[in-house]
């Protein structure tokens, strides 16, 4: 499993942003993925999540109803569409795969067994 998270910038407040997270290894479509963000002094945070399947998606309760996440499982690919950005949306975010999450959506990234690099993004108001 190799994540690669793209698509990072720098905007103003209310503009959108798509993420996308591509896994150039051999990571099987049955594992959940993640998204989580740090910002500095802070603690790493869950963004979204979504199931294997695509079917079932979690979010965190700052980005809910503003970000969407999605995957495209030909190509192993997850999106994380952020929309209507506040300068608090700042911060390096990372996308993840969960091996063993099965039918649960796990908040925690302990649970998460595979990393990307971070991509920056920065909301100025």
């Amino acid at each position: 499993v190799q994540l690669q998270a793209s698509g990072g910038g720098s905007v103003q407040t209310g503009d959108s942003l798509r993420l996308t997270c591509e896994d150039s290894g051999d990571a099987p479509t049955s594992y959940n993925m993640g998204w989580f963000r740090q910002a500095p002094g802070k603690e790493r945070e869950f963004v979204a999540g979504i199931s294997w399947s695509g079917v079932r998606t979690a979010y965190g309760d700052p980005v809910t109803g503003r970000f969407t996440i999605s995957r495209d499982g030909a190509r192993n690919t997850v999106y994380l569409q952020m929309d209507s950005l506040k300068p608090e949306d700042t911060a390096v975010y990372y996308c993840a795969a969960d091996r063993n999450g099965g039918t649960r959506l796990d908040r925690s990234q302990d649970d998460y067994d595979y990393w990307g690099q971070g991509t920056q993004v920065t909301v100025s108001s």
